[in-house]
């Protein structure tokens, strides 16, 4: 259809779909609420029950948006990492960015006290702003170094091999504390593994936001540069960009959002890497002024649905995001694999 040919319009539709989903997940889970009710609530109109002006704002209106910036965030590192390393299978956690967060939480909840003195993870506000900063510390360090690197790195093969002995470095260590561990230390960490969009609040939010901003910023602003990319560093230079600079700034920007999303989200799969691709395959586009904004609607909508999806409506029990994410976007991952080989077989 020529209709759906035209970016514009597929903006609305996304856009359409978006507060679709964000609608959906305000009202269905553990507690369904009617959407008359919803739509009252958020207009500070009298409902049937207070329990659902307490549910909506206390604890679904922060999850989604949680959600939309996480989903967002991760899809457009995912894009950028893509462009720069032109690997079709990079993912915002390609430099190590996920590990350094990991082997933080690791640190701080594996290695906390012995008999007789609490879990971070189990002390409310407290142990959540602990995981969450140490991840944060985690990932910045690990970000620091590759920057340092990205400096002296001749091509993006270096760094991404740095990236993935990074990877392999933090992970011994972390396995090396679990090891050693008790087994309730070894479930909390775990549970932070399995990733989430619930428990973040008001106050965090007001953290998550500015800083998940300033990278959309960044990211927004290399679209030139990203476009310069595609037809290789050589091809990049002879239009007048800086390599270097460029390179510093993406993996600035895609760290920044990988980081926070990680941070407070725990490390989230598939999304960064599975929907750079959607977009292009609706958009039938390369053009990065194109696809940032896709990538950023169509990962929100994908995370949003996936928490759907996770909170199985109607019932108690919530399943790990990671869970969802993979089973959506594993297909779209092996989609890629098959395309590739198929071109490389014409």
């Amino acid at each position: 259809m020529k209709f759906l040919r035209t970016p514009r319009n597929l903006f609305f539709i996304l856009i359409f779909l978006l507060m679709c989903m964000i609608i959906l997940s305000i009202s269905l889970g553990s507690v369904r609420i009617p959407l008359e009710q919803v739509i009252r609530v958020i207009f500070g109109m009298p409902v049937e029950k207070s329990a659902y002006t307490v549910i909506i704002l206390q604890y679904r209106i922060p999850k989604i948006i949680t959600a939309l910036l996480a989903g967002a965030a991760l899809s457009v590192a995912g894009l950028q990492m893509q462009t720069l390393f032109q690997n079709p299978l990079a993912d915002p956690f390609i430099l190590g960015v996920s590990s350094g967060a990991s082997l933080g939480v690791a640190l701080i909840v594996l290695s906390v006290g012995t008999t007789g003195t609490f879990l971070l993870a189990g002390i409310g506000l407290l142990g959540d702003i602990s995981i969450a900063a140490a991840a944060f510390l985690g990932s910045l360090l690990v970000l620091v170094f590759i920057l340092m690197i990205s400096q002296r790195a001749r091509s993006s093969t270096m760094m991404l091999l740095i990236g993935l002995m990074v990877s392999y470095i933090t992970s011994a260590v972390v396995s090396l504390l679990i090891y050693f561990s008790l087994p309730e230390k070894i479930y909390t960490y775990l549970s932070w593994t399995f990733g989430s969009f619930s428990g973040v609040t008001w106050s965090q939010i007001w953290i998550i936001v500015p800083a998940l901003l300033l990278g959309f910023v960044v990211a927004f602003a290399l679209s030139k540069p990203l476009n310069a990319l595609l037809m290789g560093e050589k091809y990049a230079q002879t239009v007048g960009i800086n390599i270097r600079r460029t390179r510093f700034w993406i993996i600035v920007s895609a760290s920044l959002l990988a980081g926070i999303v990680t941070a407070f989200c725990g490390p989230i799969g598939f999304i960064g890497i599975a929907i750079p691709h959607v977009a292009r395959a609706i958009f039938h586009s390369a053009n990065h002024r194109i696809l940032l904004p896709a990538t950023f609607l169509i990962g929100s909508i994908t995370a949003i649905l996936s928490d759907v999806i996770a909170q199985l409506p109607g019932h108690q029990q919530v399943l790990p995001i990671n869970v969802v994410t993979a089973m959506l976007g594993a297909p779209v991952v092996l989609w890629v694999l098959i395309k590739n080989q198929r071109n490389m077989q014409t």
